[in-house]
C-alpha cells in the first residue's frame, strides 16, 4: 500500500513537472505547435497531446490556429495568453513602497506609490498595503499571485530583514506572518536585489538572450546585489548571499547599522547622497525638507543641466558605485552588471565614472569581457522583480491555479 502511494505521488509530481515545462516553453518561446514542444522538451507526441489537452480544457493555454510545419505540413499553434492573467508586485524599500498590477509579460496596468514611510508610520503603511491589495483582488479576478520584494539581508526562513540601514523599524516586521496567508491567492516574498536580477533576466529588452551570468546591482535606499550564475540565482544558506551593501570599502570609515565599518551602503545609497546634499548646504537649500528620492532626483536634474557642483557630486557617487562593481567583478565574474534603482537615474555621468574607476582598477581580461550598463527596464526593477517571482510561481505550479489532475 505504501509503495503504491509513493508511486502515485511520484507520477503526480512528474505530471506537474511536465505541465510546468510546457507552460514555461510557451511563456518563453511564444506560439508553438505540439510537435515543436515535443521536440524541445524531449517528450513523446502522445504525452504532449494528452497534457496540452488537459491544459486547454482547464483554460491555461489556448489553440491559436494553423501553423506552417515541417515539410509544409499544417499544425495547430498553442499559446499562453500573457495578457489574460495578472499578478501583483509589491516593493518595500524603507521609505518607498510601491504596488503594481502586471500582466505575464511584465506590462503594468497600474502602479501606485504609497505615501512617504518613516519609522513612525510603518504600521500604517502595512495596513495600507493590506487594504490596497484587497481592493485590487476585488477589482480584478484574473490576479493569480502576489510577489513581494523586501530589503536585504532577508532571512527567508523566519521572515525578517536582518538589517535595514536608516529605517530599523522594518526589522520588527515579519513579512511571512504579516502577508503569506493574508490573501486569497499565493504570496511569494523575495529579497529586492534578487528579485531585481530576475526582472532584468526576464523583462529587460537589453539583456542578451540566454545570458546565464547576470548581476543586478541595486543602488537605491539600500545597496544590494542579485546574481544569476550559470542560470541559477545565488541564495546562500539563509537567503542572505550577495549582500554587497554591507561589504566594507573603508575599514576606518563610517559606522553602519549592521555593526560593520565603512559599508558601501554608507557612501552611495540615497540616504547617504541625501546627507551629502544637506552637508553641502548651498546646492539644494531646502534639501532637508525633501525625501531621499526627491533630493536625489533634484541633484540629478541639476547635473543634467550642467551644474558643475552637482556633476562633481555625481562623480563622487560614481566612484563609490564603481568600487562596488570591482567587488562584483572579482567575487562573481558575471558577463553583465546592470546598475538599477534610483541612483541609476543619474545617467551617463554616473556610468562614465563607474567605468573609469573599474577600468583603472580591474584585471584587464575581466574588464574586457564584462558589460556594465544602466537598467533599461520600463518600471522599477524591484517591483518588476516581485512580479517575476509571482509569475515564476504560477508557471511552476499550474495545478494550483487550474483544475488539473
Amino acid at each position: 500500500m505504501a509503495a503504491s502511494r509513493i508511486g502515485a505521488l511520484s507520477q503526480a509530481g512528474v505530471a506537474e513537472t511536465n505541465r510546468s515545462r510546457i507552460m514555461q516553453h510557451l511563456y518563453h518561446h511564444g506560439i508553438s505547435s505540439r510537435a515543436q514542444i515535443a521536440k524541445a522538451l524531449r517528450l513523446t507526441p502522445a504525452a504532449i497531446t494528452k497534457i496540452t489537452a488537459q491544459l486547454i480544457e482547464a483554460g491555461a493555454i489556448e489553440e491559436t490556429g494553423g501553423l506552417e510545419g515541417e515539410k509544409n505540413r499544417r499544425s495547430i499553434g498553442l499559446a499562453l495568453d500573457n495578457t489574460r492573467f495578472h499578478v501583483i508586485g509589491v516593493k518595500f524599500a524603507r521609505s518607498l513602497v510601491q504596488i503594481g498590477v502586471f500582466d505575464l509579460a511584465g506590462h503594468a496596468s497600474s502602479l501606485t506609490t504609497l505615501p512617504y514611510v518613516s519609522n513612525d508610520t510603518i504600521d500604517e503603511t502595512i495596513a495600507t498595503v493590506h487594504g490596497t491589495i484587497e481592493r485590487l483582488l476585488d477589482d480584478d479576478p484574473t490576479i493569480l499571485t502576489i510577489g513581494m520584494a523586501v530589503p536585504g539581508p532577508y532571512l527567508r526562513e523566519n521572515g525578517h530583514t536582518a538589517v535595514v540601514s536608516s529605517m530599523q523599524g522594518w526589522r520588527a516586521v515579519n513579512f511571512i506572518s504579516e502577508f503569506a496567508e493574508s490573501f486569497r491567492v499565493p504570496v511569494l516574498i523575495e529579497q529586492d536585489a534578487r528579485a531585481g536580477v530576475l526582472a532584468n533576466y526576464l523583462f529587460d529588452p537589453e539583456t542578451e538572450a540566454g545570458n546565464a551570468n547576470l548581476a543586478y546591482y541595486l543602488v537605491g535606499e539600500g545597496v544590494g546585489l542579485g546574481v544569476i550564475d550559470n542560470g541559477r540565482i545565488i541564495n546562500g544558506s539563509l537567503g542572505t548571499a550577495t549582500e554587497i551593501g554591507h561589504v566594507s570599502i573603508d575599514v576606518n570609515g563610517r559606522p553602519c547599522d549592521c555593526g560593520n565599518i565603512g559599508c558601501l551602503e554608507r557612501y552611495c545609497s540615497t540616504p547617504a547622497i541625501h546627507q551629502m546634499i544637506i552637508d553641502d548646504g548651498t546646492l539644494i537649500p531646502d534639501a532637508a525638507t525633501m525625501s531621499h528620492t526627491e533630493a536625489c532626483r533634484k541633484l540629478f536634474a541639476l547635473a543634467n543641466a550642467g551644474n558643475e557642483t552637482a556633476l562633481g557630486m555625481i562623480r563622487t557617487i560614481g566612484r563609490y558605485v564603481g568600487y562596488g562593481c570591482l567587488i562584483i567583478f572579482n567575487a562573481f565574474n558575471p558577463r553583465t552588471i546592470v546598475i538599477g534603482d534610483i541612483v541609476s537615474e543619474a545617467g551617463q555621468p554616473l556610468l562614465d565614472e563607474v567605468k573609469r574607476i573599474v577600468k583603472e582598477r580591474a584585471i584587464p581580461e575581466i574588464y574586457a569581457s564584462t558589460t556594465i550598463r544602466l537598467t533599461s527596464t520600463p518600471t522599477d526593477a524591484a517591483v518588476l522583480g516581485a512580479t517575476a517571482v509571482a509569475i515564476s510561481y504560477f508557471l511552476d505550479h499550474p495545478s494550483e491555479f487550474f483544475n488539473l489532475k
